[in-house]
């Protein structure tokens, strides 16, 4: 079990490496359209455009990952404490069916006798 906790932990890591370079891929392909509207750069000032273009981006994808993260994290939470309750009352009516059903069982042998 540990091993597929290890495996599972991994594949999310080489995911999130995947993803995040095509998001750095795709600032850097924006950056080169946004750039290509303003012919009167230089290549120093082009490079320079495209390097804060693509800081920012990076910047503002970092943050919003961060966002969902943390709202993920509280979800969990909250879906987890939703799940106890709920299989809590499901215990309890299970007992309470069986109860109920030993009861009238009981009931009938002491009234058939």
């Amino acid at each position: 079990m540990k091993r597929d906790e290890e495996s599972a932990r991994g594949l999310a890591q080489v995911e999130g490496y995947l993803l995040w370079n095509a998001e750095v891929e795709e600032a850097r392909r924006q950056a080169g359209l946004f750039t290509a509207q303003l012919p009167w750069l230089t290549t120093a000032q082009r490079e320079d455009v495209e390097r804060v273009y693509v800081a920012d981006r990076v910047v503002v994808c970092r943050e919003s990952l961060t966002r969902i993260v943390g709202r993920a994290a509280e979800l969990r939470g909250e879906y987890t404490a939703r799940y106890e309750r709920l299989r809590a009352r499901c215990v309890a009516a299970s007992v309470m069916a069986v109860a109920a059903a030993s009861g009238a069982c009981a009931a009938v042998t002491l009234i058939s006798r």
